[in-house]
């Protein structure tokens, strides 16, 4: 719900707040509809010069809400889920994100659409898509190859290895990693502060260029896995995966070939 995502105004620094701890910021369809409000409304509004995300000093998020996602899943490009991941990569003003805890599925793969991060040291962040019967998403399966080689993306994607936020910082997902998510959130503000003092045009222009090369393969890519994400979906290996999640016991793949 709306309450989920709280927005905060500082002069021209837009911080998203993704706030519901008690359930460690699970993201369900009506906070990613509210995110992609908040974050298309902020790129067309004058007044936003910089946007930061952050879920506060304890937990960035553990991901979907399972529950909430079985009830309803995405079904095409026009989900909540997508229309989040689209306002984001379209983002023209500079987005910093702020991580402490656990950062789990699309909480890391959104950072690789942000343009400064900042991590707490010992942030958990996990990518277990092979793990639920799905796959990457979010152009994950391009730019992590590219960015770490086949073989580190491999224990990331396929394995769905646990990283923490010193990882992050050295791999180059992260600017750098902070001994607290107090700190973390401190430094990624005084980061996102910084563009408000350079001329917002050249920024946009200089963004769009650093992003160009490779940019509509990467949005085709991202096309791709979302269709195969949301067939594996209904696949009897996602099936079995989800479900023994929810019933909190170890999946069973013995059965499948």
């Amino acid at each position: 719900m709306s309450e989920h995502v709280l927005v905060e105004r500082e002069e021209g620094l837009l911080t998203l707040r993704l706030h519901r701890l008690d359930k460690k910021n699970a993201l369900t369809r009506a906070m990613y509809s509210r995110m992609a409000e908040v974050l298309e409304q902020a790129d067309n509004d004058p007044s936003v010069r910089v946007v930061l995300i952050t879920g506060g000093d304890e937990c960035f998020t553990s991901g979907n809400d399972i529950a909430d996602f079985l009830q309803e899943p995405p079904t095409g490009m026009d989900s909540p889920v997508f229309f989040f991941m689209r306002a984001l990569f379209e983002m023209k003003k500079p987005v910093v994100a702020a991580v402490a805890g656990s950062a789990v599925g699309i909480g890391t793969t959104l950072l690789l659409h942000c343009d400064l991060v900042y991590v707490a040291h010992d942030a958990k962040l996990k990518m277990p898509f092979v793990a639920l019967g799905l796959c990457p998403e979010y152009g994950s399966s391009q730019i992590l190859p590219q960015m770490l080689g086949h073989a580190k993306a491999a224990e990331l994607l396929l394995l769905g290895e646990t990283f923490s936020g010193e990882q992050a910082a050295a791999w180059g997902i992260a600017n750098q990693a902070l001994e607290s998510g107090a700190a973390t959130l401190a430094k990624a503000k005084e980061m996102a502060k910084r563009f408000l003092h350079l001329p917002p045009k050249a920024i946009a222009d200089s963004k769009e260029l650093m992003r160009g090369p490779g940019r509509e393969q990467l949005r085709k890519v991202i096309a791709e896995e979302g269709a195969l994400f949301n067939q594996r979906l209904r696949s009897p290996e996602a099936i079995e995966a989800l479900s023994a999640f929810m019933q909190r016991r170890k999946p069973d793949f013995s059965k499948f070939a």
